[in-house]
């Protein structure tokens, strides 16, 4: 009698603790399509011989009512900020960016003037506005005589533009939602019970902004990489861009007159006509220590400049 009451009591635990147990699941969906957090930037080839992109984040904002209780700063929203640092990182992990820091502008120019160093500014190819546009939490319960379980959920909606810095156009808009949750469920009051999880808010956020990091690369790589002449010194054109940005020596660029603008009457916009090719030019030097001061150095191998104003020009790579 008591071997077969031990062996009633070893499987009743079994049973108890196989039904026990705490899981999370993270899930991210855009267009109505449910995808996992897994096939996002990992997926992404290491390109590091492609020319770099230079990127700003200009803004991201929170435009729900969460976490804005009666000291809430806009200019401090911590959900916001969030969002700006995650999708930061995200972008520089794929490794073809440059990426310029404008939410803190102002403390790394006090910095600069701080420390007796000129305040450098160097203009990016693309911004992004971003903003917040849905964030919920709930938890759902459910107890009865032998078991309990509770679901905590957490759901987030981000909004993404990416606007051409040379053009003004926004040429890529979308917006993803990412979900996260954790669950637990105990028997007989075994097992784990989750407190509040403050991580489903990373998770949730980071779900959505996953999807939008591989449109925001595409739409970049898609626009022809570009830069600008510097100066001219002895037949020797000193262009902007060096190595960090993926400029080699002996890389040739198309140089083009820039084209005409003319105001589109039904939009009120202005359109920038395409312009002409001008010649073809060769790197033969790069110099500079980082982003902010780098250059090239590169000479005509055919063609050449109509005028001597630099700026009438842009040079593209060659697709």
């Amino acid at each position: 009698m008591k071997n077969n009451l031990l062996s009633l009591l070893s499987v009743l635990v079994v049973l108890v603790s196989s039904s026990c147990s705490t899981s999370q699941k993270v899930i991210q969906t855009t267009s109505s399509v449910e995808l996992s957090e897994s096939n996002s930037t990992s997926e992404i080839k290491n390109t590091k011989d492609l020319l770099k992109r230079k990127v700003a984040i200009a803004r991201f904002s929170n435009e729900t009512q969460y976490a804005k209780g009666a000291f809430y700063s806009k200019e401090n929203d911590p959900t916001s900020k969030q969002a700006s640092d995650i999708l930061s990182t995200k972008l520089a992990s794929t490794q073809k960016f440059i990426l310029l820091e404008r939410d803190d502008i102002d403390l790394i120019n006090a910095e600069l003037e701080y420390t007796g160093e000129e305040v450098q500014k160097i203009g990016a190819d693309f911004l992004i506005l971003g903003s917040i546009t849905e964030f919920g939490r709930k938890n759902v319960g459910d107890q009865n005589a032998f078991s309990r379980s509770k679901t905590q959920t957490v759901q987030a909606g981000v909004s993404i533009r990416l606007v051409d810095v040379f053009t003004g156009q926004i040429i890529y808009s979308e917006e993803a939602k990412g979900q996260a949750e954790t669950s637990n469920k105990t028997v007989f009051g075994m097992g784990e019970r989750t407190d509040y999880d403050a991580t489903l808010s990373d998770k949730a956020i980071s779900a959505a902004i996953s999807k939008l990091v591989e449109n925001i690369i595409n739409n970049c790589m898609n626009k022809p990489w570009r830069t600008f002449f510097l100066s001219n010194e002895d037949d020797k054109y000193i262009i902007s861009g060096g190595a960090s940005q993926g400029i080699r020596v002996n890389d040739k660029f198309h140089v083009f007159e820039k084209g005409k603008k003319i105001k589109n009457p039904q939009t009120g916009m202005f359109i920038t006509l395409p312009g002409e090719n001008v010649g073809t030019i060769q790197v033969q030097f790069t110099g500079g220590e980082d982003p902010l001061n780098e250059f090239s150095i590169a000479d005509f191998i055919n063609g050449g400049l109509a005028g001597n104003d630099l700026t009438d020009y842009i040079i593209k790579e060659i697709k």
